[in-house]
């Protein structure tokens, strides 16, 4: 007797053995029993998901001897007839191959007779989307009405090639991907049946490469019991396919998230003298880092993971060692290495340096982790403000005692000063920051100047001609816009005063907006001290072990 690829020897006969499509086949068991079968269905998915298995179950069950029934008997001849492929009632047809309007034409005449044996005359066309647009629309007429002893299933992987009119004459069903668990599960009972022994990692490492499909994994471990008998190992499914390991993808994710360019580079040389499709490692690591990313929220978002318990708990390790945020910047760098390496020629060199990338993009400190060091730093009593005080809290202490820097008259002076000429020197630009807020600003704010700066008042004087006009000048929508620009120079709320300038200070205001007089090489200096000395600063320095190489006022 002829051999039967495993394939074919383990195609579901019944609604209860089709694997991963519960939505599908329960609507279809419930149609039957309720007697509101449709006269046109549209079956939609990738390969190997049960598109055509299921088109047959419910043509067995339509015609089968002892119904319509949701459970076809399969010893009746017309269920024999159908599982063997020669049943004249039931009508398969390849959609690639009978794709011309004069082989549609001859499909709808023989429609009207009526079936040999069945209740039904039903016509199956797989890869219904390979029809031409004639050939849809000889279909219409008869797909809308068709006689009552006729049933029409269609099975397509590109529904989006498939007319609007034909699909609103269907009833449609998606067919999802099955899973890698039920897939496993699957193969693990096949194989019991079969007195196959086989490893649980060789199982996942089958269904990892058959994406979503069952029919390929299943053609998957036909190919490997042809090599290696019927004890199985991963071993033997990596090399036959040239998959690469759970373990091989935990150390070449663990080594980028450390940032350790000698092991991927050791790593991807192992790999590639082993013969290693480099394409698909990148594509599987790919799935490995979102993985990564979905745990990384938690274990309610890693409920949506359908991976077996030993891979989620350590997808759980590697999370706890790393941000979100980085695993991003990574996936980013492996779709880019991905795009690249489709057209390049030496694809170890291109993945070599597009992991690299995503280890240096791993290793970059995020916002979130800046920001936690900052919130630390406030937790310790220090203010980011330059005016703030500083609260310390003594081991023991019942109450926090506020302390405020030490600071003597000469020092609070000389912060005026350096505040005051920064203010200066960038007062034009201040001035026209509010003039895009308050366009009337502009006439009157134009010629106005600082003139003396202590811990909370600024003032500010402007030209005479405008005294009349005073009351503009303490306009709120005025003050708000002044005072935010202000403070993102001086790091601290002040209020204004404004007073007319004498005749001297009147004719030194710098005409046409002219830039102001840079403030001395004393107040730089003084300004730099400042900054050096702040603790914050300090204390940022000595985290991240940086050095600082310049200030910019």
């Amino acid at each position: 007797m002829a051999y039967e690829v495993l394939a074919r020897k383990w195609r579901p006969q019944q609604f209860s053995d089709v694997v991963g499509q519960d939505h599908v086949t329960q609507t279809l068991v419930n149609a039957i029993e309720q007697e509101r079968v449709a006269h046109a269905y549209m079956f939609v998915g990738s390969r190997g998901t049960g598109k055509t298995t299921t088109a047959r179950i419910l043509a067995k069950a339509l015609n089968c001897e002892q119904g319509p029934t949701a459970t076809p008997c399969d010893t009746c001849d017309a269920c024999l007839e159908v599982m063997a492929g020669n049943s004249l009632d039931v009508i398969e047809i390849d959609g690639a191959s009978n794709n011309n309007v004069e082989q549609i034409r001859d499909l709808r005449d023989n429609a009207r007779y009526m079936p040999a044996r069945g209740q039904y005359k039903i016509y199956i066309i797989d890869e219904v989307h390979m029809l031409s647009t004639a050939a849809f629309n000889a279909l219409l007429k008869t797909l809308e009405e068709p006689p009552s002893h006729v049933k029409f299933i269609f099975a397509t992987t590109d529904v989006h090639k498939v007319l609007p009119t034909i699909l609103s004459r269907c009833q449609r069903f998606d067919l999802r991907r099955i899973s890698v668990q039920d897939i496993v599960e699957r193969l693990r009972s096949g194989c019991a049946e079969e007195g196959i022994e086989i490893t649980e990692d060789a199982l996942l490492a089958i269904a990892r490469g058959a994406e979503g499909g069952l029919r390929d994994a299943e053609s998957a471990l036909d190919q490997i019991i042809a090599f290696r008998g019927k004890k199985i190992t991963e071993e033997d499914v990596l090399s036959v396919f040239g998959l690469v390991s759970r373990q091989a993808l935990e150390q070449l994710s663990g080594a980028i998230l450390g940032g350790d360019v000698p092991a991927i580079m050791g790593l991807i040389g192992k790999l590639d003298d082993a013969g290693k499709d480099l394409q698909r490692i990148v594509i599987e690591l790919l799935e490995h880092f979102r993985n990564l990313l979905v745990v990384s929220y938690g274990n309610e978002a890693a409920e949506a993971l359908e991976l077996p318990e030993a891979q989620r708990e350590g997808l759980f390790a590697q999370a706890g060692d790393t941000d979100p945020g980085r695993i991003l910047r990574v996936i980013d760098g492996l779709i880019e290495t991905d795009g690249r390496m489709r057209f390049a020629l030496s694809k170890r060199t291109l993945l070599e340096t597009g992991l690299i990338r995503c280890a240096r993009a791993a290793e970059t400190v995020t916002l979130n982790e800046l920001m936690a060091e900052v919130a630390a730093l406030k937790k310790k009593g220090y203010s980011l403000a330059a005016s703030a005080p500083l609260v310390v809290a003594e081991a023991g202490a019942e109450e926090q005692e506020e302390v405020m820097p030490t600071r003597t008259p000469a020092g609070v002076e000389q912060d005026a000063e350096v505040g005051l000429s920064k203010l200066c020197a960038d007062w034009n630009a201040l001035t026209d920051e509010v003039v895009k807020v308050d366009s009337l600003a502009r006439r009157y704010l134009h010629d106005t100047v600082p003139l003396r700066l202590d811990e909370r008042v600024l003032t500010v004087g402007y030209d005479p001609e405008f005294a009349a006009e005073k009351e503009r000048f303490e306009e709120h929508r005025l003050k708000v816009a002044l005072g935010r620009a202000v403070e993102r120079v001086l790091r601290r709320m002040v209020s204004f005063e404004f007073e007319p300038l004498d005749e001297g200070a009147r004719q030194a205001l710098p005409s046409d907006h002219q830039v102001a007089e840079e403030p001395s090489e004393v107040s730089k200096a003084a300004l730099n001290q400042v900054e050096y000395e702040h603790p914050v600063v300090k204390e940022v320095v000595e985290i991240f072990n940086g050095s600082i190489t310049d200030i910019r006022t």
